[in-house]
């Protein structure tokens, strides 16, 4: 049993210290990954189980002003984070097929690193959009694909300022960065009731097309000589953005192309009417 506690130790501590990105490892919520691990849980707790509980004998809170500057702080926010990617690394500096980390002490090192964990805040801030369906008693907005997605945005956003704030990987926060611009755009307009909500679905197809060029990113790691980063997310971010874009795959087909079967009488006689349309 001691034998297995040293090694349990001895595990813990490398993951934790000896392979961590010395610079960021003393930051806040960086230090280890328990209280990230507990404000995950927390959130899942909340939405799934507290919260509804708090709910239940609750009317629905009107939140539409809150929602409002919480919308506009999200859109800049994540213009911002855009921006310092573009001016940091994309626009330039770092190379689309195979980019290293960069982790020395240098001004601008250290300023992509901090890019990197205001990244992993605003992740963390993103949890209230599921916080924000339960006070509304919006449940049925609950659903796995949401909650999946944005926890694992959190601990993946904590992974990659743990160990790899910079390089490759920021391609995912660039792309992601600019859709959460458009979204919370059109959060915003739909809060304000500007136009009609016509474009929902095209948001979807952003999405798809976010996660698709995050696979073909990560891809290039398998077949890219070694350029000095690593090849083990290529093992996380392949099968995990194949999985998201099974999951808003099926939301999208569920929700924009395949329509209700509807029931109608005509000539007595009971027929139903499959509307399934092809997507546009």
């Amino acid at each position: 049993m001691a034998t297995i506690i040293r090694a349990l130790i001895k595990g813990y501590t490398y993951l934790n210290d000896e392979i961590a990105d010395p610079r960021t490892k003393h930051w806040f919520l960086m230090g280890s990954p328990w209280p990230g691990l507990a404000l995950i849980t927390f959130y899942l707790h909340f939405v799934r189980t507290l919260g509804p509980r708090i709910m239940a004998s609750r009317p629905p809170y009107n939140l539409d002003r809150i929602l409002q500057i919480y919308n506009c702080v999200q859109i800049a926010l994540s213009s911002y984070l855009l921006y310092k990617a573009l001016v940091l690394g994309w626009l330039g500096h770092y190379s689309f097929f195979c980019e290293p980390v960069d982790h020395s002490f240098n001004e601008r090192a250290i300023e992509i690193a901090a890019t990197v964990w205001m990244y992993f805040i605003v992740k963390i801030i993103d949890l209230l959009d599921t916080v924000f369906f339960v006070l509304r008693k919006k449940q049925s907005q609950v659903s796995f694909l949401h909650v999946y997605h944005h926890a694992g945005m959190v601990f993946g956003a904590w992974a990659g300022t743990k160990y790899l704030p910079g390089g490759h990987v920021t391609f995912l926060g660039l792309i992601n960065s600019f859709v959460h611009v458009v979204m919370y755009t059109h959060y915003l307009a739909t809060s304000l009731k500007i136009g009609k909500p016509w474009w929902k679905k095209y948001i979807t197809q952003l999405q798809l097309t976010q996660f698709f060029l995050i696979l073909i990113h990560f891809s290039q790691l398998i077949w890219i000589e070694d350029c000095g980063f690593p090849r083990w997310p290529a093992a996380i971010f392949i099968p995990q953005n194949l999985f998201m874009i099974v999951l808003f795959g099926d939301f999208y087909y569920k929700t924009y192309v395949k329509k209700p079967v509807k029931k109608v009488e005509l000539n007595g006689v009971s027929k139903e009417l499959n509307r399934t349309t092809k997507a546009q």
